[in-house]
């Protein structure tokens, strides 16, 4: 048995002989959260949240804070929409067990039983990844964020480049987030149903669970009422930003929501796969499937919050992370698009379910205000969350910004481009990563990749970044290719773009 699993084995083990905890502090202490609540919003300079906690099947608290957007009227309440991101990938999980209940796929189906068009690069992956590969994050391949993010294409297309990513490992041997593979589960869900995965999502879960605020797209947000904004923070000041899509891989993270909603789907979940209503949407044993750890995922791969609270196993499920947490497991997922946050997260054991949203990039607040939820459910006086993941964030931005300043330090000095800018001028194209066209504007280069534009900084020698206009998307290194006198390509992200004739 390696490390890892002796470590999971362990911890399994301490958690099974740990003590039962229901029965404890069942009274929500309303007035004393919403205080906390408030502060933990002001301190983490929020423009807006919302967060709702379930207990036992009921609802203790749905409330919002702050604004919808900066700038403009409108507060936000526990019916605001918000992007929840990849806490989506639960909801898809959940539609393909439906079909497996069903019998219409099953787990270890071969993917290409279902889709006989996709391709991976390696023809043995090709035959051999799974249903339930899908959802684990180990299928061999590396994030490829890039084939999405800000590009004109559909499912489809970005799926069918899929043939030529290079595999980052083995399959089933490691751990990397991929989002792409959510979004082949989205097309599995539209194969193996007749329906495309956002009709599967309103007809089979949202509907029956009367999830009224909830939204399966961007798209979908379009002139509806009481949506949030999303906002980041640039040369320190909070500001209003663009939406980034998620639609062209919705089934990975494209849903907006409330906490309204959500609070009714975590009960869902924990009430075994029924309804308010009582209908029965998932077997018990289904629900469970979903919770069972499926990937180990090593500390590097895991959540800062680490630091704090010191869990002894790391796995993820079927959309879910998981973890021990005082004894006690559990499972939750983050979802995080530009400018939006979420997190779910369920003491299972206990009945316990805490949603949060927020409008700003990256407002790890949201771990803070889960991790109190757990606490006011235990006999211990609870941790002060907020203040000690500041302080841990705070410490981490600043090692960030060092580590920058390093990388800066450590360039090549007084070097220059060899040739003049206008032999860097083209459309430079690969099969996987499309294409990248490089113009002149004066005294300076430009590039542009899918809907990202910005300018070129050159960096050393034959490297310059690409500092985006939208600049809360920060920059991409591209090196450009000699052979002699002309430019032949331009390396991004590992891949070399030949130049296009």
């Amino acid at each position: 048995m390696g490390p890892s699993l002796r470590r999971f084995a362990t911890a399994i083990t301490l958690l099974l002989l740990g003590l039962p905890r229901t029965g404890l502090a069942q009274a929500f202490p309303v007035e004393e959260f919403d205080a906390y609540v408030r502060k933990a919003v002001s301190d983490w300079d929020v423009p807006g949240l919302a967060v709702a906690v379930v207990k036992d099947g009921q609802l203790m608290f749905a409330r919002g804070y702050g604004v919808q957007q900066l700038g403009r009227a409108g507060a936000v309440d526990e019916h605001t929409r918000f992007a929840i991101g990849s806490t989506t990938k639960a909801m898809t999980a959940a539609a393909l067990a439906m079909l497996v209940e069903e019998g219409k796929l099953d787990w270890n189906d071969p993917v290409i039983d279902h889709l006989p068009w996709f391709r991976l690069q390696d023809p043995w992956v090709t035959r051999e990844i799974r249903v339930i590969d899908l959802l684990t994050h180990n299928a061999g391949l590396g994030n490829a964020d890039f084939l999405w993010y800000e590009q004109d294409a559909t499912t489809r297309d970005l799926l069918e480049r899929l043939r030529y990513l290079e595999p980052a490992y083995s399959m089933r041997s490691g751990f990397i987030y991929q989002n792409l593979m959510y979004a082949t589960a989205g097309e599995v869900i539209a194969a193996a149903s007749g329906v495309p995965w956002a009709r599967f999502i309103q007809t089979r879960i949202l509907e029956p669970l009367g999830m009224r605020d909830t939204r399966t797209t961007l798209a979908e947000t379009e002139g509806q009422p009481n949506v949030a904004g999303p906002h980041y923070r640039l040369d320190g000041t909070v500001e209003r930003i663009e939406n980034a899509s998620v639609d062209p891989v919705a089934a990975a993270g494209s849903i907006w929501s409330s906490v309204h909603d959500m609070s009714v789907w975590l009960r869902f979940l924990l009430a075994g796969g029924v309804a308010a209503d009582g209908r029965r949407l998932l077997e018990p044993s289904t629900v469970e499937w979903l919770f069972t750890p499926h990937s180990l995922v090593e500390p590097e791969d895991f959540y800062p919050t680490q630091e704090l609270t010191h869990p002894h196993w790391t796995t993820y499920g079927l959309g879910w992370f998981q973890a021990d947490y005082e004894g006690r497991k559990v499972d939750f997922h983050t979802g995080s698009i530009d400018g939006m946050v979420a997190i779910a997260g369920l003491l299972r054991d206990e009945g316990v379910g805490v949603y949060v949203l927020a409008n700003r990039d990256h407002a790890e607040v949201r771990h803070a205000l889960m991790y109190r939820v757990f606490d006011l459910y235990d006999p211990e006086a609870p941790r002060d969350w907020s203040a000690d993941l500041l302080a841990l964030y705070d410490r981490l931005d600043t090692e960030q910004a060092e580590a920058q300043a390093r990388r800066s330090a450590a360039r090549a000095a007084d070097t220059a481009p060899s040739l003049p800018l206008d032999a860097y001028v083209g459309t430079f194209t690969h099969p996987l990563y499309g294409s990248v066209r490089i113009e002149r504007d004066g005294a300076r280069l430009l590039a542009r990749y899918g809907r990202l534009q910005g300018t070129l900084e050159h960096w050393e020698r034959e490297s310059f970044d690409a500092r985006w206009s939208t600049r809360w998307r920060g920059t991409t290194r591209l090196t450009f290719v000699l052979s002699g006198p002309e430019v032949t390509g331009v390396e991004v992200g590992g891949y070399t773009l030949p130049r296009s004739p």
